[in-house]
């Protein structure tokens, strides 16, 4: 994924692949939808950088009547351009969603479209300004994500680069939840904890792992390295790396002695039902 740097002033400003083929697209978009033309021009096109287009739309999204869409603006900005790694992260979350789900048709529907997307751009806002210690904003964006974009994620969860979080509705993550990279996560899933103590309480999702929808994933427990996690299944202690974990309580198929290893990575290939055949308890 090529990208370029250079310095302008006290900003950066980026030349990439994946800027320039969404331009494009929202041209052509515009061209072939009127109504949504003077839309695209200003989500899009009129801004030089990916970092400015999304900072002002993600600014027009989470603003409400006490905080107003150009504080926000601002504010994103500043932190956009203060962070190369969430930059480079915006790009690889971006890739993720194009790769992994069919329903995306083009970087530009991503952009303004995809809430997952979005939710995990602001929270990437959000958790650098709760390590910073400005926890009163960073916990006001949080609401205004949870508001928006029907997400609870508490602004001090690590998040890695690469993650896809597909629909996304309903998705809450804990205050010290840690998602790897390369991570898919589907509607409905709680990364939460197990009651009211304080601490270190909350799942760690390794690299690569998929989460199916409706999940439940509760207290300090490891989901190894390319494990999957099947839709509904109730998670309460560790799964090792590239096993699959399924059911109420979950159990790993293949059985806990011997469970049955993953070839591919499941976060990859999305990939929710291929445990079936190897599941001999499976019957309807």
């Amino acid at each position: 994924m090529p990208t370029h740097y250079w310095r302008m002033g006290n900003l950066f400003e980026e030349e990439d692949e994946i800027w320039e083929q969404l331009r494009c697209e929202a041209k052509e978009e515009a061209e072939a939808e009127p109504a949504l033309a003077s839309y695209l021009y200003a989500t899009i096109l009129v801004h030089k950088t990916m970092e400015r287009a999304l900072a002002f739309h993600l600014a027009n999204k989470l603003s409400s009547s006490t905080l107003s869409s150009t504080l926000l603006y601002n504010l994103v900005v500043d932190v956009f351009t203060e962070n190369p790694d969430i930059r480079q992260a915006i790009r690889t979350d971006m890739l993720a969603v194009k790769d992994r789900d069919p329903a995306c048709v083009s970087y530009s529907h991503c952009m303004l479209n995809f809430k997952g997307f979005l939710a995990c751009q602001a929270h990437r806002v959000a958790h650098r300004l709760w390590s910073q210690g400005r926890f009163a904003l960073a916990l006001a964006i949080q609401s205004r994500i949870s508001e928006v974009f029907a997400m609870d994620m508490h602004p001090a969860a690590r998040i890695g680069q690469g993650v896809l979080f597909d629909h996304a509705t309903g998705l809450v993550i804990g205050e010290t939840t840690v998602i790897g990279d390369n991570v898919s996560i589907l509607h409905h899933v709680t990364l939460g904890g197990t009651g009211k103590q304080g601490g270190d309480r909350h799942p760690k999702i390794g690299n690569g792992v998929l989460i199916g929808a409706g999940a439940t994933i509760l207290g300090n427990v490891k989901i190894g390295e390319g494990a999957k996690i099947g839709a509904g299944a109730v998670v309460l202690i560790d799964v090792p790396p590239k096993t699959t974990a399924v059911g109420n309580p979950a159990r790993l198929v293949g059985g806990k002695r011997n469970p049955t290893k993953l070839t591919e990575n499941p976060s990859e290939t999305m990939d929710h039902t291929s445990f079936i055949s190897e599941w001999s308890d499976y019957v309807i």
